[in-house]
């Protein structure tokens, strides 16, 4: 038996190495892979892939801020910085003050892909900031089974959406490869968490400016 010993352990280290290094090739496989884009997939309308994938309003207007906001429909903090900054950054797009891109995440699990599908079916029809509300005012709990394709439909309905495209697209996920390649983005970008935002490619102060509405305007007038 003491002879057995030193083989025993050799192999439980040998075993415990191996999975290790397993684990981390695994994690490295999947880091590369969520940083890939497909180049054909189909995008909405209003987005660039020098954008990041993301759905741009005010692109031609020159010399504002650029705010690059990155958020996940489940996400309930995302659903606190929609109440707070919501109508600020609406005000920005109607009145030509800044170029904003929504990079719509799916980190949440399939509901956030389906919900990010069926903005990408809103904006087509060219009611995304109206989806964008709707969703964030109706948000369930995260993966509660409430956001099915179906209620996504409906919701499309809320937003002043009545076209078949809409709930056909919605439907179809027809929109599912350019979710994967917001999330690429997303990731060669670093971001790893919702809610996020840029301003002329530089995060502002998560600890006060994210929610305060004196600041975060400060911070986009500051550029």
């Amino acid at each position: 038996m003491a002879n057995q010993k030193p083989g025993k352990d050799n192999f439980t280290r040998n075993l415990v190495i191996a999975v290790v290094v397993g684990v981390v090739l695994i994690m490295l496989v999947l880091t590369l892979l969520s940083k890939q884009t497909n180049s054909s997939a189909k995008v909405p309308a209003s987005v660039s892939a020098d954008n990041g994938y993301g759905i741009v309003f005010n692109g031609d207007v020159k010399s504002v801020p650029v705010l690059d906001i990155y958020e996940d429909f489940q996400c309930p903090i995302c659903m606190q910085f929609e109440k707070l900054q919501g109508d600020y950054i609406e005000s920005l797009i109607t009145d030509k003050k800044a170029k904003v891109v929504y990079h719509t995440l799916s980190f949440l699990g399939p509901e956030s892909v389906n919900a990010a599908n069926a903005a990408a079916c809103s904006a087509d029809e060219g009611k995304f900031l109206q989806y964008h509300r709707t969703l964030y005012a109706n948000q369930p709990k995260e993966n509660s089974g409430v956001w099915t394709k179906d209620v996504l439909g409906v919701l499309g309905q809320a937003a002043g959406i009545a076209s078949k495209k809409f709930t056909s697209c919605v439907n179809g996920m027809a929109y599912q490869g350019w979710v994967n390649n917001v999330a690429a983005a997303g990731a060669k970008a670093n971001v790893n968490s919702t809610p996020t935002v840029f301003i002329n490619g530089k995060e502002i102060d998560r600890k006060t400016e994210y929610f305060s509405a004196d600041k975060f305007k400060a911070a986009v007038e500051r550029g």
